[in-house]
This record gives structure tokens, sequence and C-alpha cells, in this order.
């Protein structure tokens, strides 16, 4: 009998980095997977057209944990994870990324005794205001085996102790991802862009805006979109509105005046395929999404990031991404400086060519399948 290897989910993210090593732990052979999606994203904006859109089967064990704060469903994906684990008992349980669920599965397993896998692992902001940030550290204390996506990752566990034998740097599983649906997304394209409203060849930016640091606080969501819209005066921006700035929105009315001004095409949450079709033919895009700057980093496309900070400095160093926080001043002169230069498409960073999953699971192999 093979070995079972679970692969545990619950946000966006979670799915694109989780799709390809579910497709090459089944084309391999050497285990017999189960898909298990704690529900933290339930909304079929959120979850579903992601699922299609990936590939990503049924799940084969759905634990529709729900919204909450982060100790009530961090809780809540342990007590209804716990029961389920402790019955089937596999071979090593594989988390993706820094959501509360991969911190919840995490410990749940540790507690266990099954070997837990994470997958991008080593990644540091390096601020503690962040959740993710907890979410990221505790996972890899926990974890028997740390899976890398750029070399600043591994230097970041090697100072914190892990040993080099426990950490591999496989690639960005986010791009295998990306690449698998490209061709598909490109296709999709003219489409969004004519429901848009965007000319067809035009040229516009992408904006995305989600992190509790942007939207909850209401001067910083007004002065992002008061500068966003400034930017809309020389280029169409497409805002995909993630539900919850959406929430935020409606109690702001300077910041939905900014967001609803002539340049800004305000639109729902896309499907996978349809966001990478956009983003691929951008000429500029604004985001605080960690998966956002890679994803742009992976095409080429010119990033700018509306944090202080960015767990994922690859980005920055490879030329594409520039960190240029919430003050108006500098996101107009990052824009326009990013708006003036020549277009130039760079290579992608190393490991970043599509087969990160097939490395994975190759040493998930060597480790567990023995």
């Amino acid at each position: 009998m093979k070995p079972r290897l679970w692969l545990v989910v619950g946000a966006r993210p979670n799915f694109v980095k989780a799709a390809p090593v579910l497709r090459a732990a089944r084309a391999s052979g050497l285990f017999e997977p189960t898909l298990v999606h704690t529900g933290q994203h339930y909304d079929p904006a959120l979850s579903g057209v992601f699922f299609r859109d990936l590939g990503l089967p049924r799940p084969d064990l759905h634990l529709e944990v729900g919204s909450g704060s982060h100790a009530a469903q961090t809780a809540e994906v342990m007590r209804r994870l716990e029961p389920a684990l402790a019955e089937a008992r596999p071979r090593a349980l594989v988390v993706f990324g820094d959501v509360n669920s991969t911190l919840a599965a995490a410990l749940t397993a540790a507690k266990l005794g099954v070997p837990v896998a994470h997958v991008e692992a080593g990644l540091r902001s390096f601020d503690r205001s962040m959740p993710e940030e907890i979410n990221r550290v505790v996972t890899d204390r926990l974890s028997e085996t740390l899976f890398t996506t750029e070399e600043s990752a591994n230097r970041n566990l090697a100072r914190e102790g892990v040993p080099d034998a426990a950490v591999e740097l496989v690639g960005n599983t986010m791009v295998d991802s990306l690449l698998h649906g490209l061709e598909r997304a490109r296709e999709l394209a003219p489409a969004v862009r004519e429901r848009l409203g965007l000319a067809a060849g035009g040229e516009y930016a992408v904006l995305t805006l989600h992190r509790p640091s942007n939207v909850d606080r209401g001067e910083v969501l007004e002065a992002l979109l008061a500068a966003v819209a400034e930017i809309g005066r020389e280029l169409p921006v497409v805002f995909p509105v993630h539900p919850r700035t959406r929430e935020r929105l409606a109690d702001r009315p300077a910041a939905e005046r900014s967001a609803k001004s002539a340049g800004l095409a305000l639109c729902e949450p896309m499907g996978y395929l349809e966001f990478v079709g956009l983003l691929d033919g951008a000429r500029l895009t604004l985001t605080d999404s960690g998966g956002v700057q890679e994803e742009t980093t992976a095409l080429g496309i010119p990033c700018l990031t509306l944090r202080d900070n960015t767990e994922r400095p690859v980005t920055l160093t490879h030329g594409t991404n520039l960190l240029v926080g919430t003050d108006p001043d500098k996101i107009l002169a990052g824009a326009r400086e990013r708006l003036a230069a020549d277009r130039e498409r760079r290579r992608p960073p190393p490991l970043w060519d599509g087969r990160a999953a097939e490395r994975i699971v190759a040493a998930l192999g060597r480790r567990y399948a023995a």
C-alpha cells in the first residue's frame, strides 16, 4: 500500500501553490494523496472558481471552518482536523504558504507526531505586526522538511538554526501554476479586456488591495486610492475589489469617491485564469499581495508594492518590484518612473521554471516513500 500524503489548503493562495504539487504527487505514483480543504476561504469568488481554473478536484475532506477571528479560525481548524488526522495517520502532511490554515494544520500534525513539510518556507518580512509573519515563523519551527522558493529564505532559516539537511531550494509552485495556465489565460484575456471597457491593445494598470493594514485604516485607504486615482488620469486602472475591501469602501465615502473616479474600473474578484491574463497584459501593477509580487516577477511586469516591507526580496533584487509604501508622493513617483522606462521583460529568478512541484514530490519520495 502506498504511503498516504495529506495536502492541506484553506485560502486562495494555497490553492495556487498546492495544485501543481497534487498533480505531481498523483503522476509520481509514490503516494496516495489526500486533499484537505479547511474552508477558510469559502466564497465562490475566492474558492470555487479557483478550484475549477486550477484543475483541482473536489477535496477529499472539507472542514467547512468559515470565517472568524485569527484565534477562533485557527482553533476551529485544529478542532475539526485533529480527529480525521489521528484516524488516517498519513506518512506526512504538506502545508502551503502562511495563512491561518497553514499554521493550524502544522500544529495539529506536529502534536500528533505526523511529519510536516512546508512549501514556501523561510520567507520573512521581519514585521511581527503581520499575522502572516507569525504563521510563517511558527510553521517553519514545526516543520521537518522546508521547501524554499529563493535563496534569501535559505539564509533566514540558517540564521534561525534550521539544519541544512531539512531545507531544499526547489523554486516556486505559484509559478508552476502560472506557467501551466498561461496559454489559456491569454486566450481569455481579450474577452476580459472587452468586458472591462479597455481599448483593444490599449495600455492599463492593475490594482489589488486586501491587507488589513491598508484597507482597515480609513485614512490609509483614502490616501492610497487618491494616489491611484491620480495615476488613472494617465492610464486606466483595473481594480478587482476584494470582498473585505468592498466592505471598507462602503464605510469611507472619500475612498469610495476615489475608487469610482473616471480612471478606475472597479470589478468583482476574478477567477485565477482571468486574473493572470489581465496581469500578463498590464503596463503596471500596484498591490499589497505577496502572490501578485511573485506573479508579476515571473511575467516581467513592473510592480509597485503598497507596503513598507516584503517577505519576497527576490522580486526587488530581480528589478521587477519596487516598495513604495502608502505615501501618495512615493506611489506617484514610482508609477511615473516605471511608466517612463522602456518595456523590458526579464527572465524569471532561478528555479522559477514550472518544475518546482516535481522537485518537491521527488524530495518527499526520498524522505517519506521509502
